[in-house]
């Protein structure tokens, strides 16, 4: 009788190994896949909503000799060229080909802070210039009127006009009575007015957007097919 209950005890528990055993192999080949002999499987695909960059393509008609690149950028915290500075130099130029015609980039933008100290230098000896706020500036200098020297404050806001940064007196404060102020004013305008070109950049580039800074002009600069370098 013993014996009777252990063999079915045991026949049980080896049924009971037996259905676990096809389980697991059951789950196993559902999770897993067949094996491919050492081929590679797919790429990943990308994610919902994300694109893959696209593979930047050389210029048709690059020749054997010319040397392609893509894109290169160029960040430098000073700038120095015929006699002007520029400060927070960020570079980006696109399709750049060096070859016989010289470097030339088929796009290329440049942004670049014209400190205020420079401008105010060509408007003359001890010329301030400063943020005056809401993208205004204001100038602040002595000028001969009449015979007279006259502290001059004047504010205005930047603008581009014909490639330049150009700052056009709104408001002009000489110190004295209104009437006086008014009469005078139109005088001394063209003293107080900026009108700066940027120097000592590549030709062909051409000023896009300038806004006023704490520590001068931020200027953007665009354009195509501009030799680098000759």
């Amino acid at each position: 009788m013993k014996w009777t209950r252990v063999k079915d005890w045991l026949i049980g528990a080896a049924g009971m190994v037996v259905v676990l055993a096809v389980m697991a192999g059951i789950l196993w080949w559902a999770a897993s896949d067949p094996a491919r002999g050492g081929e590679a499987g797919p790429a990943p695909s990308s994610p919902v909503g994300v694109e893959r960059p696209q593979v930047a393509q050389p210029p048709v008609g690059l020749r054997d000799d010319d040397v392609w690149l893509a894109d290169v950028a160029l960040d430098a915290g000073t700038v120095v060229a015929t006699g002007s500075t520029l400060r927070d130099v960020r570079t980006v130029g696109q399709d750049v080909v060096a070859g016989p015609d010289g470097l030339v980039a088929a796009q290329l933008t440049v942004d670049a802070t014209v400190p205020f100290e420079v401008v105010a230098a060509k408007l003359g000896s001890g010329t301030v210039v400063r943020s005056a706020g809401g993208n205004q500036v204001m100038v602040m200098r002595t000028v001969n009127a009449l015979g007279r020297d006259l502290p001059v404050t004047a504010t205005g806001t930047v603008e581009v006009v014909a490639g330049k940064i150009v700052v056009e007196p709104r408001s002009i404060d000489l110190g004295g009575p209104d009437f006086l102020s008014d009469a005078i004013a139109t005088v001394v305008r063209g003293l107080v007015t900026i009108e700066h070109s940027i120097e000592g950049l590549p030709e062909g580039l051409v000023l896009q957007d300038v806004a006023v800074q704490e520590d001068g002009f931020r200027a953007n600069l665009r354009g195509e097919d501009i030799k680098l370098v000759p």
